[in-house]
């Protein structure tokens, strides 16, 4: 199957639109005060109601309180709710809406141990971020650390860019990937050239690896 590409971050239309265009397959809005991303309810508002149907909307928290994320959640009606903090399985479930839960691989895991803690997530996202932080920092992990089988869907995230991707779809093998400052010019400004190469290096490596 092809490996599905998430780009996060977003805080324009017209980058949005450019996006889209790109046939990616969901789009993540932040929605923590302490991200140079963070969008506010209004803004994402407008942006969510861009997306298509076949498109997925996720919306991205870190230790948020309740009330952000009923604001978040009226304001876009996202498909996923993706959890960056110290969040527990029952705060993640309490909306009943098919959540992400970020991984923080800058540490070694028991990747099967964070399945069992958060067993209704619909798949861990692994990051190169430090506990409780968030993403988009550019920096990547050791990807052979990538899981070979796992029990849950997962997403690969931390780092990645146009020159990197494909080496780490290759190596790694991922379900899916998940960029924001790969693709930017500036933090929250998307760069249409780097999208279009993000998902072109990607579709490339899905090719080599379906070859015989």
């Amino acid at each position: 199957m092809p490996t599905r590409i998430k780009f996060c971050g977003f805080t324009r239309a017209d980058d949005l639109a450019q996006a889209l265009s790109l046939g990616i397959d969901a789009v993540g809005l932040i929605f923590d005060p302490r991200s140079k991303r963070a969008v506010t309810a209004d803004v994402a508002s407008a942006l969510s109601r861009q997306v298509p149907a076949f498109v997925s909307r996720v919306a991205l928290f870190r230790d948020a309180p309740a009330s952000l994320i009923d604001e978040a959640i009226a304001a876009t009606d996202p498909d996923l709710l993706q959890f960056h903090g110290n969040e527990s399985a029952e705060f993640c479930e309490r909306w009943q809406r098919p959540y992400l839960k970020a991984v923080p691989m800058a540490e070694a895991q028991d990747l099967e141990q964070w399945c069992a803690r958060y067993p209704h997530a619909r798949a861990l996202l692994l990051d190169s971020h430090a506990p409780g932080a968030l993403g988009g920092t550019g920096h990547a992990f050791d990807w052979s650390r990538a899981p070979r089988v796992l029990s849950k869907s997962w997403v690969l995230a931390g780092g990645l860019n146009p020159a990197n991707v494909a080496s780490a779809v290759t190596m790694a093998s991922p379900p899916a990937v998940d960029v924001s400052s790969g693709i930017e010019s500036a933090p929250g400004i998307k760069d249409p050239a780097l999208m279009r190469a993000f998902v072109d290096a990607v579709r490339r490596a899905d090719l080599q690896s379906s070859r015989p």
